[in-house]
């Protein structure tokens, strides 16, 4: 490791949090204090269940006792006060950093979108640049032409800094002309595999026949996925040629776009072939500039693929950190399950007061700047953290009495 006295400052960084917050200390903020001190990311899973034990025995301590103790130990973080806060990022160009949001229109946004996206937007506040936030609509059984509006008004209110929304379903002549650009430079082709071949084909590392099409056998079935006439649907998908004998089985020759027939809520049925997330997200993130990326660890599959497509078109990959989730004991957030509720009867609507969305949010009179302050305390993380609803709302509760103090 390479900061001095890391022991003590880990204590005094997990006692002055847990003074903070009632004492209860968040790993998250401790761990980002230390990115403050030069902690490396690479150094983050060997630190972490240090940083846990000593939060597990701090939390055996009375509010008072953790007083004094941290009086022991707070010279050891005073000088650094100042840089409390989000951690820097690096390659910051001078202009700033771009950034981006990216919901599915599916339903409204709740709590858990809140506190693992607020971080974009307030690293673009931290450093000028642009924040946008694209909808993500090329899924059509998945699209809710109620949720274009609630999205907008949910963002102004939560981030404050949206430079403009993209609607990717607005896109997708653009998506078709990298789709050609791609199976020009035989970085992809048109399979005629049904899943279940092409599964095997994979799992044996073994070449499909389609694979086998030269440039112009495949411009022209491309042109049969787009034709009414031509390929229906599930009968030809267009593939990224990657590597068959891939480590990884997800990265070999990953489907791009396919053929889906469902009415669009928003475009009806001027298209049938429809990009995926690896063809689209790409394409957006190139097209905008996004120089940093905040996302999921369940992305991190697709942050490989998406690599792989910004390589084909020789540019650079922008720095990407992948979040742990905050996991809630006691609270169901999926939107599938809000709507069903709605559905049922059990909740008036997505603004209903019991529900943990953001439209109830504003409803309560929360305030959006007590998430900023919850997320720039959890800081860059990619440690899980399991908490209840009960705990979460206290600290967004005291965060919006005190910014409501100091507008007064």
């Amino acid at each position: 490791m390479t900061i001095k006295n890391l022991d003590k400052k880990i204590k005094a960084y997990a006692l002055k949090n847990a003074i903070h917050y009632e004492g209860k200390a968040n790993p998250g903020a401790v761990l980002s204090a230390l990115f403050n001190e030069g902690l490396d990311k690479s150094e983050v899973k060997e630190i972490m269940p240090k940083i846990n034990e000593v939060i597990k025995e701090i939390s055996k301590l009375s509010l008072d006792k953790q007083e004094r103790e941290f009086e022991k130990l707070k010279e050891i973080v005073s000088e650094r006060e100042h840089r409390e806060g989000l951690p820097e990022l690096p390659d910051v160009p001078k202009s700033g950093v771009i950034m981006r949001f990216a919901p599915a229109p599916s339903g409204a946004l709740h709590v858990g979108h809140a506190v693992s996206n607020v971080i974009s937007s307030l690293y673009v506040k931290k450093y000028g640049g642009k924040f946008y936030v694209r909808i993500e609509d090329t899924n059509p059984e998945k699209t809710d032409i109620n949720a274009y509006n609630s999205l907008v008004e949910d963002c102004d209110w939560l981030f404050g800094n949206v430079h403009e929304y993209i609607i990717q379903s607005d896109r997708m002549d653009i998506y078709y002309g990298y789709a050609v650009s791609l199976i020009e430079k035989s970085k992809a082709y048109v399979c005629t595999c049904s899943q279940e071949e092409f599964k095997k084909f994979a799992e044996s590392k073994k070449d499909c026949p389609c694979r086998k099409k030269d440039v112009k056998a495949n411009i022209k079935d491309w042109e049969k996925m787009l034709n009414k006439k031509g390929f229906k649907e599930g009968e030809a998908v267009l593939r990224f040629k990657s590597d068959m004998k891939h480590p990884n089985p997800a990265m070999r020759d990953f489907p791009l776009a396919r053929i889906n027939l469902t009415e669009h809520p928003r475009q009806g049925k001027k298209y049938r072939v429809w990009p995926l997330m690896n063809l689209a997200v790409p394409v957006d993130d190139i097209e905008y500039g996004m120089t940093h990326i905040i996302r999921g660890k369940d992305h991190m599959d697709n942050a490989k693929r998406q690599e792989m497509f910004y390589q084909v078109f020789d540019k650079k990959f922008p720095w990407t950190f992948f979040m742990g989730r905050i996991k809630f004991s006691d609270m169901k957030l999926g939107k599938r399950h809000i709507k069903a509720s709605i559905e049922a009867g059990e909740f008036s609507g997505w603004d209903d007061e019991k529900l943990p969305t953001i439209s109830s949010l504003r409803k309560r009179n929360f305030n959006p700047e007590a998430f900023a302050k919850f997320s720039e305390q959890r800081g860059l993380t990619d440690v899980d953290k399991v908490m209840s609803s009960k705990d979460f709302f206290q600290i967004i509760e005291k965060f919006t009495k005190e910014l409501s103090k100091t507008e007064e």
